[in-house]
């Protein structure tokens, strides 16, 4: 049996689409878009030859990458701040259980959430302080104290 070389092209154009599925982002797609735009000038009909096909498929590739991350750019939705966990960042809170990196304890209060919480400066932070998030680490409120008269 012999292979021809738009099969090749068409075969690995499936590929890439396939691996895209599995992918974060916008990337084999383009390169998918290039082995079937190859595919197209190695069929028998139009006869282009293998250094044809491969400046196309470089070609085509490249510039559906540009103009596509362009676009996808364009139409992405960036999160705004204060949307999810991000919310609490700058929030006061109270502490509510001892803050204590040595033996990982502490939980604040940040109007009705509880946080599992960590001292920004690795400093005790005792039960009633008032704080502030600094910052959200996975699970853990990054929060320092308040001080009297802020």
């Amino acid at each position: 049996m012999q292979f021809e070389m738009w099969w090749i092209w068409f075969v690995l154009a499936a590929v890439f689409l396939v691996g895209e599925i599995f992918t974060a982002g916008f990337f084999l797609v383009w390169l998918s878009i290039g082995s079937a735009a190859a595919g197209i000038l190695a069929l028998p009909a139009i006869g282009v030859g293998t250094s044809g096909q491969l400046i196309v498929f470089i070609l085509v590739s490249g510039i559906t990458f540009v103009f596509g991350r362009r676009f996808a750019e364009r139409v992405t939705v960036k999160q705004p701040p204060g949307i999810g966990a991000d919310r609490f960042v700058n929030r006061e809170g109270v502490v509510i259980e001892r803050i204590d990196s040595a033996v990982n304890t502490g939980s604040v209060r940040i109007g009705q959430d509880e946080w599992r919480a960590t001292s920004e400066t690795g400093e005790v932070i005792p039960d009633g302080a008032h704080i502030i998030v600094t910052r959200i680490d996975g699970t853990h409120a990054i929060v320092k104290i308040i001080e009297e008269g802020k």
